[in-house]
């Protein structure tokens, strides 16, 4: 690839991505009232994407192989309890994934 089309396609994905978290203001604005579905979708979107995103990541553990899910109960665990105890969303992933990647590659 030559450095012409590689700033042309960050370019034009420069351009989209700016359109796309421009365009709600747009259609939204502050004299119309919001639908009550984008006002539902917002409320219950995000979790329902991490609920996916948790069957997403277990869906290849097996049970019956050793070491039996352990890494990824261990690392589910640690997300929920740091979770619990800070209310940090960021903190809590961060954290289990550093520990899930810790037992993967040093303890299993």
């Amino acid at each position: 690839m030559d450095n012409t089309y590689l700033i042309l396609s960050i370019s034009v994905i420069a351009v989209i991505t700016a359109a796309l978290r421009f365009i709600p203001f747009a259609v939204f604005s502050a004299n119309r009232k919001t639908p009550n579905i984008i006002l539902y979708l917002g409320k219950y979107l995000p979790y329902s994407i991490m609920a996916m995103l948790v069957v997403y990541c277990l869906k290849s553990v097996n049970l019956l192989v050793s070491p039996f899910g352990l890494p990824e109960l261990i690392g589910v665990l640690v997300v929920v309890l740091l979770h619990i105890w800070k209310r940090n969303t960021l903190l809590s992933i961060a954290v289990g994934t550093a520990c899930y990647m810790m037992l993967v590659q040093i303890v299993f």
